[in-house]
């Protein structure tokens, strides 16, 4: 029998320390979405599973979570994504015609861990922009990204840019099942120069070695000049070449901090991409602690095709790798039976001052808070004296 308290795998408490660093992160990213007129939506947990997989990819299925409704028997899912659900909200419930700036943060679920050592309970927060198709919609987006990031503390930040264009331009024309397309992408995602041979066997030569010469095209500024020499000259692929290097070279001329880098094998973690995409990296971890791009087509199920580009990110993988801001010092007042004292404490905590009482018996123990000061008896006075 297991013991009563163990967790299901990839499933975690979180604990004081860094539930406070989570929480702090939130309200701080929150804020820096609300300086660029994002306002604050929240989807439910739940929704009907044709609702709320209308139109998803099959790896999005495998994700979400299913169960049966009490109350109608019929099939709801829990949220292992939550951009579609903004999707919905901005088709269908707000339903404005102009520009539309969303955020969120809450958990999402997932049936299976995306890694080895990933939780199935991420804390997504997120940031949409619908409703304008042009460049400047990415570009405040990768803004927004990036100022979010810096907010965490974080630095040595990397931006690797890619357009889920390439590759469908690459394959145009190619007559070649889901099942099979999917292989190729795991393949360039890969850099699977061997698997990627097999797979392409019988594709035209142009698309062939095109798709071939992707494994190979990244790295820095370069990158885009050599695709342009190496890729087909189609029109998806060179408008897809173009956009990223109007993205490069305003990203470098607003954050010339940040390196900015190339990957046009891969087309982003999530299929629904139909532009440019992006993922940012600090340090020299190699996963991506923050990802989007543009998915113009998010909407159309939900009876609205609306241009739209994003982000999100995990505030636990964030916590990870952002410094924590110091414990917030406290106050520290004994228990006693005294309306002053009371008073006092509540004058204090008004003020914005953390104010924790010692429990009888409980003088000696550890807090969660740093108390630097505490509150004496001075006369008839209660004082803050430093400790």
């Amino acid at each position: 029998m297991s013991s009563a308290w163990l967790l299901p795998e990839h499933i975690a408490d979180v604990l004081p320390a860094q539930a406070r660093h989570i929480e702090e992160l939130r309200r701080g990213l929150i804020d820096v979405a609300r300086g660029y007129g994002c306002e604050l939506v929240m989807p439910p947990l739940l929704e009907h599973i044709e609702s709320l997989l209308t139109g998803a990819s099959h790896s999005l299925d495998l994700k979400t979570f299913k169960l049966v409704d009490q109350l109608s028997g019929r099939t709801l899912g829990v949220r292992a994504d939550s951009t579609p659900q903004v999707a919905r909200i901005d088709a269908h419930l707000l339903n404005r015609v102009g520009v539309t700036r969303l955020c969120y943060c809450g958990p999402v679920l997932h049936a299976r861990p995306s890694g080895l050592h990933s939780t199935r309970e991420p804390m997504q927060f997120g940031a949409e922009i619908y409703g304008h198709g042009g460049l400047e919609a990415d570009l405040e987006v990768l803004d927004l990204v990036l100022d979010c990031l810096r907010a965490a503390g974080l630095a040595k930040l990397t931006l690797d840019l890619g357009d889920a264009r390439i590759v469908r331009g690459v394959l145009a024309g190619v007559m070649v099942g889901a099942d099979r397309l999917g292989e190729v992408y795991a393949a360039l995602a890969a850099k699977d120069s061997a698997a990627l041979r097999e797979l392409s066997r019988g594709f035209p030569d142009e698309s062939r070695n095109g798709l071939l010469a992707l494994l190979s095209l990244y790295g820095s500024a370069e990158i885009v000049d050599i695709a342009r020499r190496e890729l087909p000259a189609r029109p998806l692929v060179q408008a897809a070449l173009d956009d990223l290097h109007w993205l490069a070279r305003h990203i470098g001329q607003s954050h010339p901090d940040v390196a900015v880098g190339f990957d046009l094998a891969d087309i982003g973690a999530n299929d629904y991409y139909t532009g440019a995409r992006f993922a940012a990296f600090v340090g020299g971890s190699p996963d991506a602690v923050a990802r989007g791009g543009r998915y113009d087509e998010v909407g159309a199920v939900f009876g609205r095709s609306r241009p739209a580009v994003g982000f999100s990110l995990d505030l636990k993988v964030l916590a990870a790798c952002a410094p924590a801001n110091a414990v917030h010092a406290a106050i520290r007042a004994p228990w006693v039976e005294d309306d002053a004292l009371r008073a006092r404490v509540r004058r204090l905590r008004e003020q914005g001052e953390t104010v924790v009482r010692v429990l009888p018996g409980h003088e000696h123990e550890a807090q969660e808070y740093d108390c630097d000061r505490e509150l004496s008896l001075v006369g008839t006075e209660w004082t803050v004296r430093e400790l």
